[in-house]
């Protein structure tokens, strides 16, 4: 039956979410993580179709429930399935280890924490294995549009800050990204210089929020979310900024923005 006569319930049944192990050894070395790809429903009745892909970080929060750090998910697979969104999501769980093993792989520079001490970046390690081999097997084993035109990223937290990172520093490979709470609070100086000396592509497009209860969490946070807002005008991307009302830093609040985030990257697509 063509997919379009399918109900909705119907349609569900025939999406899916892949997951299988995976070595991402220049963070881990030889401990394996969990590695997903959501593929919509077209999928399996359009073979000759290709589609865009979101690559997330913290693939463990993406898609359910029962892998998420604290228990409650984005509900990714739900909202896709609803809005019946042409879209691969892949992504990738983040490192577990007690060492800050997070916060190395997601800063994209070295910074010192008040509590925490000094944590290594090793932000740039975690992009070029990204792109170079995470992306390629994706790229390999479905039906993708490659290109940079296609190809997204998106994180909540330190993920958002490395979505901004991404775009920012591999734009030859990423034409959009979505930072939500990013945590720019680590380097705001070296990712600004990064803002005002990136050569990026005209095309190039960024969903960004921040809670307006999460807000307050450092000091001067909401100075440097306006400065970040400003640099990126300033350097002519199509930038939607917003303060979400009664936000806070959980992924209950970030999947209730799913719709203005996905409204983003997937406007004009």
């Amino acid at each position: 039956m063509p997919a379009a006569f399918l109900s909705y319930t119907e349609r569900m049944v025939n999406t899916m979410v892949k997951r299988w192990n995976i070595l991402f050894p220049a963070q881990s070395g030889p401990e394996e993580r969990t590695a997903y790809v959501y593929l919509p429903e077209s999928y399996t009745y359009e073979p000759d179709r290709r589609y865009p892909v979101l690559y997330m970080f913290d693939g463990h929060n993406v898609f359910f429930d029962s892998d998420a750090t604290y228990g409650k998910c984005w509900g990714m697979k739900e909202y896709l399935d609803y809005t019946d969104t042409q879209l691969i999501v892949a992504a990738v769980e983040c490192s577990h280890d007690p060492d800050n093993g997070r916060l190395k792989e997601y800063s994209p520079y070295s910074f010192t924490d008040p509590k925490l001490g000094k944590i290594e970046g090793r932000g740039r390690d975690t992009m070029e294995w990204l792109i170079h081999t995470f992306k390629k097997e994706i790229d390999s084993q479905y039906r993708t549009q490659p290109d940079r035109e296609h190809t997204y990223i998106g994180g909540s937290s330190m993920g958002g800050l490395m979505s901004l990172y991404a775009v920012l520093e591999y734009n030859a490979y990423f034409s959009k990204a979505a930072a939500l709470s990013p945590s720019i609070w680590t380097s705001p100086a070296r990712l600004e210089n990064l803002v005002k000396t990136a050569k990026v592509q005209p095309d190039t497009v960024i969903y960004m929020d921040y809670g307006s209860r999460e807000i307050g969490f450092h000091k001067i946070m909401q100075k440097q979310f306006e400065q970040m807002s400003l640099l990126l005008l300033q350097k002519k991307i199509f930038l939607t900024s917003r303060i979400v009302p009664f936000g806070n830093h959980s992924e209950a609040s970030w999947e209730k923005q799913l719709p203005f985030v996905m409204h983003t990257l997937t406007y004009e697509a």
